[in-house]
């Protein structure tokens, strides 16, 4: 079992840049594929981005894809979303999940067994 707990969320103008972390408690992180979704408001969470286990393969969001990267370091226990670019339609809440199933960087909600309780990004214009 892991527990996520994300980090790095704030307010930033346009065009600049945020780190989230996502911390996940538990031995057996490296198990585990990751990933991160946001929901803005009065819409459904959706897609962002989704790592492999081990080997760091990846999958992007076509909206997010050459702005955000995401990675992790399984002896830190940590996954990372790096964001630049910034746009207002970036604001959302972020939230950083873990499945037990996904062989791939999957982008289905369904997939993912744990969430975290979510961090704000604000991007103004």
């Amino acid at each position: 079992q892991v527990q996520p707990v994300e980090s790095g969320g704030g307010l930033v103008q346009a065009g600049g840049s945020l780190r989230l972390s996502c911390a996940a408690s538990g031995r057996t992180f490296s198990r585990y594929a990751m990933g991160w979704f946001r929901q803005a408001p009065g819409k459904e969470r959706e897609f962002v981005a989704a790592i492999s286990r081990r080997t760091g393969r990846t999958n992007y969001a076509d909206s997010v894809k050459g702005r955000f990267t995401i990675s992790r370091d399984n002896a830190e226990n940590t996954l990372y979303l790096e964001m630049n670019s910034l746009k207002p339609e970036d604001t959302a809440v972020y939230y950083c999940a873990a499945s037990s199933v996904a062989i791939t960087p999957s982008s289905r909600e369904y997939d993912y067994d744990y969430w975290g309780q979510g961090t704000q990004v604000t991007v103004s214009s």
